[in-house]
């Protein structure tokens, strides 16, 4: 079969052939996906608060400690509050306690898991579980 083609003014002429059937191209098989392993359990994340230390929970910068050394404070209470992406996070305490030590100053740049603070925690009241 003849095709007459015109593009921008100029004239081709081309010459088609038409498949039968039988000669039809294959039929279009998409590319294997890649490989994705499932996922693998990893080790456990740190606690936020282990044994006596206060950790970041996230990596960011320090903007506000409104507690003091020595001070007490009850379950709750604001310890530490972080910037992170535009976002403040606020560290509280989770029980009752005195502050022993803040090893963070305002301006910190802080990493997750970097120790905040040292706690020093109440003993809880008999019959009452711990956190």
């Amino acid at each position: 079969m003849k095709l007459r083609i015109t593009i921008a003014g100029t004239t081709y002429e081309a010459d088609v052939e038409v498949l039968e059937d039988d000669e039809a191209a294959a039929p279009y098989i998409p590319p294997p996906r890649p490989y994705i392993p499932p996922p693998q359990p990893g080790p456990a994340l740190p606690q936020e608060f282990s044994d006596n230390v206060c950790r970041s929970p996230v990596t960011g910068l320090v903007i506000r400690i409104p507690v003091q050394e020595g001070q007490s404070v009850e379950a709750g209470d604001l310890l530490i509050v972080l910037e992170a992406m535009k976002m403040e996070t606020q560290v509280t305490a989770p029980r009752a306690g005195s502050v022993s030590k803040i090893q963070v100053v305002q301006g910190n740049s802080v990493k997750a898991n970097q120790p905040l603070i040292e706690m020093q925690w109440q003993e809880a009241p008999a019959g009452e579980a711990e956190r």
